[in-house]
């Protein structure tokens, strides 16, 4: 038998926990990643027994988030991104800053040193964009108006955090770090951050650039040979190659430079397979992520110092959610927005486990702060998805019981009512057209090529802004909000077309739909057949399924082309 095969005990007793104790939690009717959090604490060096190979565990875990970011990446574009900047920069920067003023006081209040203080600040104020999309995933929002916010919001958090990593050793002995190091003055800092940005810049452009065109020809190049198992190592080749490039030569993290490259390998008409092909290595790495972050945590600190543990958890679960919702809803994007952007940063991950590590090995942050970090980032993640389910009964409550949150739809917002210069003829016998993604998007120019009057509601306000600007009519909120339907002239409306997959919205603004105009006629979206099934079953209006559609599309073609090939009465 080898010597050594750390490697192999890791995976078999990483694969065989998680599979018993994701199993057990969705038994009990918990999500999975409870059991694979756990299965990390059973074989971490925090319980007695078996321990594997930490560091290990966390080079495999990073694979598993290169892979899930290229795979982020292979379905949210460029376009995507910019479409929700206006959002994403302010709302991630004012929210990072929000959640480190909270961290860092909690800090201060026992003592510690202002240095220690900011660096646990920091690390409890950047969310797991790991979780974050598998939260998304399980739910079938990642491609929704609020999933975009929400990813892009991370995304922009994972570039200031590639700058704090940079920037920390540099202000290490201004912030009272026990090294050695020298100190730091203004020009040397200067210079620090001029060459930070210019290698982050200088990588995101060789990536719009020479990626975009390079990495949809290697695709088509791949898939030529006709080899599946060439096509799955190209891509796995560019996820990880690309993203240790990335971190090598632009100081880039791991993450981001499979985010761009997923982006730009998105230009390809492969792409939809390169995510197919990824999705397996995608799903064991990301069970691994788990278990790994389930091994960096000591359990003795939930008894040793219980009260700094609660206080960990009252910033990351009640301040930050807080904090994004009130900015959210700032910006005048309906509750359900605000919510699901809170949910998603309620939680912190990989980025607050590498910047606690460098606080350390610095000086700025002691064990004890570490292990409060790590304590943190296991129960916010295990409680996530419970802050995900609740989103719905949350709105709804808020708006059963608080004048407020009704006011909130109310409020005077130029985008969620049509300008009174509209002309009347878009206000009868009209489409309303709910969600201007890629389907709405076609629909819409197809109205338009046949002069049928037709009003968009989206919940993205840079779509609406952008519609009105054209002059097209345009209205902005969550179209399960009978408010944003009326305002729509649903009452006059000749047909209700909703292009989101989302069930239970879609249900809502059936059952509003109707009770304002009976005689309204209804047509729905649904990416499975069982939701179809049941929105067909419900009679709730005429449900197309995307492989239906295109099955139904590519056999009119075969049969028309074949009946004008054979010959009559052959």
């Amino acid at each position: 038998m080898p010597h050594n095969v750390s490697l192999i005990a890791l995976l078999a007793s990483g694969f065989g926990l998680a599979l018993v104790l994701g199993l057990a939690a969705a038994r009990l009717r918990m999500p999975p990643l409870v059991g694979y959090l756990l299965a990390g604490v059973v074989i971490g060096p925090g319980t007695p027994g078996f321990v594997a190979d930490v560091e290990l565990s966390g080079q495999l875990a990073e694979i598993g988030v290169m892979l899930l970011m290229f795979g982020v990446g292979l379905h949210f574009s460029l376009a995507d991104l910019l479409a929700v900047r206006r959002i994403a920069v302010p709302g991630a920067v004012v929210q990072i800053a929000a959640a480190t003023l909270m961290g860092g006081a909690v800090a201060l209040g026992w003592g510690w040193p202002i240095g220690d203080a900011m660096v646990f600040g920091l690390s409890l104020s950047v969310a797991s964009t790991v979780v974050l999309l598998r939260a998304l995933e399980a739910r079938g929002h990642l491609e929704s108006t609020n999933g975009r916010i929400a990813v892009g919001w991370l995304v922009v958090e994972d570039l200031a955090m590639v700058l704090v990593l940079v920037l920390l050793p540099a202000l290490a002995p201004v912030l009272g770090a026990k090294s050695s190091a020298p100190g730091a003055d203004f020009g040397g800092l200067a210079l620090t951050v001029g060459v930070t940005l210019a290698k982050v810049s200088a990588f995101i452009a060789l990536m719009l650039f020479g990626g975009r065109w390079a990495f949809p020809r290697l695709l088509w190049l791949v898939a030529r040979s006709g080899s599946r198992e060439l096509f799955t190592l190209c891509v796995v080749a560019a996820a990880v190659g690309v993203a240790y490039g990335a971190a090598v030569l632009f100081d880039v993290s791991f993450a981001l430079g499979a985010f761009f490259a997923g982006m730009m390998m998105r230009e390809s008409e492969f792409s939809h397979r390169a995510a197919d092909e990824s999705l397996p290595l995608r799903e064991a790495f990301s069970v691994l992520f788990f278990v790994s972050v389930g091994m960096l945590f000591d359990p003795t600190i939930l008894v040793s110092a219980p009260g700094k543990v609660l206080a960990v958890l009252a910033v990351i679960l009640v301040g930050k959610t807080i904090a994004a919702i009130a900015l959210v809803l700032a910006f005048r994007y309906p509750l359900n927005t605000a919510l699901t952007v809170g949910a998603s940063l309620a939680q912190i991950g990989e980025f607050s486990f590498i910047l606690a590590g460098l606080g350390v090995s610095l000086g700025l942050l002691t064990p004890e702060g570490q292990s409060l970090i790590l304590a943190g980032a296991l129960i916010s993640i295990a409680l996530n998805s419970l802050l995900f389910t609740a989103i719905e009964p949350a709105q709804a409550w808020a708006r059963a019981h608080s004048a407020w949150a009704r006011r909130l739809d109310l409020r005077d917002d130029p985008l969620a009512a049509l300008p009174m210069s509209t002309d009347r003829k878009l206000l009868t016998g009209q489409v309303v057209l709910v969600g201007y993604g890629q389907v709405g998007q076609h629909i819409a120019a197809a109205l338009a090529e046949r002069h049928i009057p037709c009003i968009v509601a989206d919940s993205n306000r840079e779509v609406v802004e952008k519609l009105r600007a054209a002059g097209r009519a345009a209205v902005s909120g969550d179209a399960s909000d009978p408010i944003v339907l009326v305002q729509a002239h649903i009452t006059r409306a000749a047909m209700l077309v909703v292009t989101t997959p989302d069930t239970l919205a879609s249900r809502q603004m059936v059952d509003i739909a109707r009770k304002l105009n009976p005689d309204i006629e209804i047509v729905l979206r649904s990416d499975t057949e069982d939701a179809a099934a049941m929105l067909r079953g419900e009679k709730l209006g005429e449900v197309f399924v995307g492989e239906e559609e295109l099955a139904r599309g590519m056999c009119g073609y075969v049969t028309g082309r074949m009946q004008r090939a054979v010959p009559a009465g052959a």
